[in-house]
């Protein structure tokens, strides 16, 4: 089969971002033929202009639509795409040059009507989006779930970085109107109807996110509300490991507690852990300052997503709530 493909990308008020994604694209490697679908979803702030701007050296296609979330605006994006096959990308994302030629080479290797890569952090990002990138995505935090070679399971592909068959798009219908967790939900469903995902480890990107602490915890919270959804939905995939965060956070403060007491090898335990973190994040990014925002970037991860997995466990699972009336921020209303 050739490979025709089409880059979907939602935005949302972003037209800086916008600006430097093009920019990675115009400079992309290989000669691979390919077309971009940039689908504004209700924006204020539009990047209509950059976008025009662009137009003379790729191939773009610019829809305007009212906001109904980033799964709708990917499944609009799909649907008027020309190719047969969808690369999903965030707007705060940056393609390194050779990006394509990476995709397309494990494709033809192995293909799959699927497929995830990781994120990276570019050198010109802020302390706090390296910070926020190591935890995000170190195998001491997170277990590889976003794009680890060593990842355990099956490999769940993240919709910054997704790729997605014409095919598969049709028979699934595309991202569902939960965010977070549309992502996961969609894997999850195609597993189900018989299609095989996989990491193409070497088809990384940068990604940017622009974050505060505050915006970190929100994000991480969300997933961890997500989650217990997920389970219900799909009580195969569930796992003993998404409790870790939220066992992790009360044996901190536990911890904590017992060394006000006179008991220290609990607490001592999680310096451990801590200074083996801190190791790694400098030897990771070389950056003193960066492996120490790393230890507040974990707590937060930590317990911003246990405290949302715990109490959307309680909500439920225990006390049976539905989570779309419980829980309505996450699930957009299509119009």
């Amino acid at each position: 089969m050739q490979l025709q493909y089409s880059f979907i990308i939602p935005v949302y008020n972003r037209p800086d971002e916008i600006q430097e994604l093009l920019e990675s694209f115009d400079a992309l490697e290989g000669n691979i033929p390919f077309e971009i679908v940039i689908i504004e979803d209700g924006s204020k702030n539009t990047s209509k202009d950059v976008v025009e701007a662009f137009n003379k050296n790729l191939n773009i296609s610019y829809f305007f639509k009212e906001n109904s979330g980033p799964g709708d605006s990917r499944n609009f994006g799909m649907q008027h795409a020309k190719g047969n096959y969808f690369i999903i990308l965030d707007s705060d994302c940056i393609l390194p040059k050779q990006y394509l030629i990476e995709v397309e080479k494990s494709l033809k290797s192995e293909f799959v009507d699927c497929f995830g890569g990781p994120d990276a952090a570019h050198h010109s990002f802020s302390n706090l989006q390296k910070a926020i990138n190591f935890s995000m995505t170190s195998f001491i935090t997170t277990g590889g779930i976003r794009g680890s070679k060593n990842s355990v399971g099956k490999f769940q592909p993240r919709s910054f970085n997704m790729g997605l068959s014409k095919k598969a798009f049709e028979d699934s219908q595309g991202f569902g109107r939960i965010h977070p967790g549309e992502d996961p939900d969609l894997s999850i469903r195609l597993w189900n109807l018989g299609y095989k995902t996989k990491l193409i480890l070497e088809a990384y990107v940068y990604h940017k996110r622009r974050i505060s602490w505050n915006n970190f915890y929100t994000q991480v919270n969300k997933f961890g509300v997500v989650r217990p959804i997920l389970n219900k939905w799909h009580p195969s995939t569930k796992k003993v490991t998404y409790w870790f965060p939220t066992l992790f956070s009360i044996g901190l403060i536990l911890a904590v507690i017992c060394f006000v007491f006179g008991i220290k090898w609990l607490l001592f335990a999680y310096g451990v852990y801590f200074a083996i973190a801190f190791v790694l994040a400098l030897t990771n990014t070389k950056s003193l300052i960066v492996s120490i925002l790393v230890i507040p970037a974990i707590l937060i991860q930590f317990f911003g997503y246990g405290y949302g997995f715990l109490k959307s466990t309680f909500a439920i699972l225990i006390l049976n709530k539905n989570p779309e009336a419980y829980f309505p921020k996450l699930f957009f209303k299509l119009k």
